[in-house]
């Protein structure tokens, strides 16, 4: 999963707007398919080499190979290509989209909480998955170089934490110059891989009738307990499918589809033939790494250097796609806010997140200096990545019968089909808990609980709030009259559009005046990724020089207070900052025996309350022109 931000449309020529479809289906190969696009180098091998590992002869080969192609078919090619792409929340697309899409149609419902848990639980998941992904990836590509020089063995692990450390600490330039380079190294490994495999399907052309489903269903006909425990390895070849709904937002849907259906996905077919036409021939001896067996010996290290580009690529996509997931889940309100720093003023989505940049850099490190080996790491890989591809599917199908109305008949054979196909993936990746798989499960379980924390933390303390809040038409008839009024306009931050606001009580109360002119602002966050300009401000006459507006955003834009009061000019005058103060209340949350949370999660909530990122930075407001006001909330 990677930035999930909105390309502009086009309205050039027809030329114009080939070229610009044909420049996002490239760009799409190094941001989108960079993670699957990365599994040759170690899912086939997995399945063999593994923690339950099969022996390389012609049933299981053929059976491996056949059920690769297929999954890539089901899972990418139909589900997410054909299917899933389709739900997209204006254009946008992923688990939180996904889940801001489908809530809005059953909040009246008594499963809607369900639902939005659903979400929650796949984007804790996403961040399980997004500290695994670079570690396997950087340590997949730098263990070709055991290939090309078997004396090099000791040097893998230092190496990919090197190369680890050099891409989280570089993440605060920003990613667009970088970004112009992804496309093309992408197109040129996906040409060398499919290449690869097309030499090798010629040596050994009886691969191609790996093809066939029958293959699959020999193999588990045969050996069913070792088919099954096989899907934990197989379904590394789909790791990233995700990624496809998630980037629709920013590359458009035809792009995506272009790239994977007429590139992405034959290179990666010849390459896992060619790595079977490898085995059928060698057998045993090109277990150890047959991606790289497949070059001849003068290439393997130019290929290492390759693919280690192509893993760096991968790794970056997915650290980018984790800090626009984190903007996302605080604009809906799951997380506290954060710290945001943007590294390109033109671009919307190119931003860097500090906290979660070093954070992941730190459980990246700790992943491969624990596990110290793919073959290890892809214990822990896939719990995740299987279990919000489940979720899409429970997603999906609230799409299909509320918001397309799609028969009975017609959506249950499919919704089937996803089903069993998901979770027989998920239930074999179970068996890898005991051997690493507990730690995205870890993962998830615990940003899961910061995530509803947070979320429901919110909500009681805007109901204790709004309990005790003054009615506003009374304030205003009985405060206009009686306080002295002074030159100027108060702006007085609001998180509800209803009754007094805290920092306005304790304004008048200590210094006991009034501005000529008082706005009551709220800034919303809608369940859509953009909001138009001429939808961006909402503005009510309450009489006495006050006024209440509400600011609506986009989960993927970034809040602009006073760039948005800028273009206001219908609450008298203009607004001017420098005749403008604007006052912030900050709550000091009072645990207490109310129902609502337990204790611990109370102290968790009011902890990221004091650590959150302060209202000032979060909604750009003038530094010299901000109050702080405190107040006490029991929940």
């Amino acid at each position: 999963m990677t930035e999930a931000s909105i390309m502009p449309q086009s309205h050039g020529t027809a030329p114009a707007k080939q070229s610009g479809a044909t420049a996002l289906a490239v760009s799409a190969m190094g941001v989108v398919f960079g993670d699957i696009g990365t599994s040759p180098l170690y899912a086939l091998r997995e399945a063999f080499t593994g923690h339950h590992p099969l022996a390389p002869d012609a049933l299981h080969i053929m059976g491996v190979v056949s059920l690769i192609f297929w999954s890539m078919m089901i899972v990418v090619t139909f589900k997410y290509i054909s299917v899933i792409m389709r739900a997209d929340n204006r254009g946008a697309g992923g688990s939180l989209a996904l889940l801001a899409l489908v809530s809005g149609r059953t909040q009246t419902r008594r499963w809607s909480t369900g639902i939005i848990l659903l979400g929650v639980l796949a984007t804790a998941l996403f961040y399980g998955d997004a500290m695994i992904t670079p570690a396997v990836s950087v340590l997949s590509a730098v263990e070709g170089i055991t290939v090309a020089a078997p004396g090099f063995s000791d040097w893998v692990v230092p190496l990919a934490i090197a190369i680890l450390v050099v891409l989280f600490s570089i993440q605060r330039t920003g990613t667009a110059r970088v970004g112009m380079f992804f496309g093309p190294v992408m197109l040129i490994y996906f040409v060398v891989i499919g290449a690869l495999g097309l030499m090798s399907i010629i040596e050994t052309p009886a691969i191609l009738l790996a093809l066939s489903p029958h293959h699959a269903l020999a193999f588990f006909g045969s050996d069913p307990v070792r088919a099954f425990l096989a899907l934990g390895s197989v379904v590394l070849a789909v790791t990233g499918a995700e990624a496809l709904y998630a980037d629709m937002g920013q590359f458009g849907r035809n792009p995506i589809r272009v790239s994977w259906l007429f590139f992405v996905l034959p290179a990666l077919l010849l390459n896992y033939m060619g790595q079977g036409a490898l085995l059928l021939r060698v057998g045993e001896a090109g277990l150890s790494n047959p991606f790289f067996l497949m070059a001849p010996d003068a290439l393997r290290l130019p290929l290492v250097v390759l693919a280690t580009l192509a893993a760096t690529i991968a790794s970056q996509a997915v650290i980018s796609g984790t800090f626009s997931v984190t903007q996302q889940a605080i604009q809906l309100g799951f997380m506290p806010r954060l710290r945001i720093e943007h590294t390109n003023a033109a671009t919307v989505g190119q931003i860097y997140v500090p906290i979660i940049n070093w954070a992941m850099l730190t459980m990246v490190i700790i992943l491969a200096l624990s596990f110290g080996s793919v073959s290890q790491l892809t214990s822990a890989y896939g719990v995740a990545v299987t279990g919000a591809m489940l979720i899409d599917t429970c997603l999906l199908g609230i799409v299909v019968f509320r918001l397309w109305d799609w028969p009975v008949w017609k959506a249950v054979p499919l919704l089937g089909v996803f089903f069993i196909v998901d979770g027989a993936y998920f239930t074999a990746n179970l068996t890898k808990i005991p051997d690493g798989g507990w730690f995205p499960l870890a993962v998830g379980l615990t940003i899961f609980v910061v995530l509803t924390t947070w979320s429901k933390g919110r909500q009681l303390m805007v109901e204790r709030m709004r309990e005790t809040a003054m009615p506003m038409s009374v304030f205003i008839h009985s405060a206009a009259s009686a306080a002295t009024r002074v030159p100027g306009t108060a702006v007085f931050m609001t998180s509800t559009a209803q009754g007094v606001p805290h920092a306005l009580l304790q304004n008048l109360k200590h210094n006991r005046v009034l501005h000529d002119r008082i706005i009551l602002l709220t800034v919303r966050i809608d369940d859509v990724p953009m909001v138009p300009e001429r939808e961006r401000c909402s503005i009510e006459d309450l009489g006495h020089g006050f006024h209440r507006m509400i600011l609506r955003y986009g989960f993927v834009e970034e809040p602009d207070v006073p760039s948005a009061m800028a273009g206001v000019h219908s609450c008298g005058a203009d607004f001017r900052m420098m005749d403008t103060s604007f006052y912030l209340s900050r709550q000091t949350l009072l645990p207490s025996d109310q129902p609502g949370m337990s204790i611990w999660r109370e102290k968790l909530f009011a902890w990221m309350l004091r650590n959150a990122e302060s209202a000032m930075e979060f909604f750009r407001l003038p530094t010299n022109r901000v109050v702080e006001l405190g107040s006490q909330v029991e929940i």
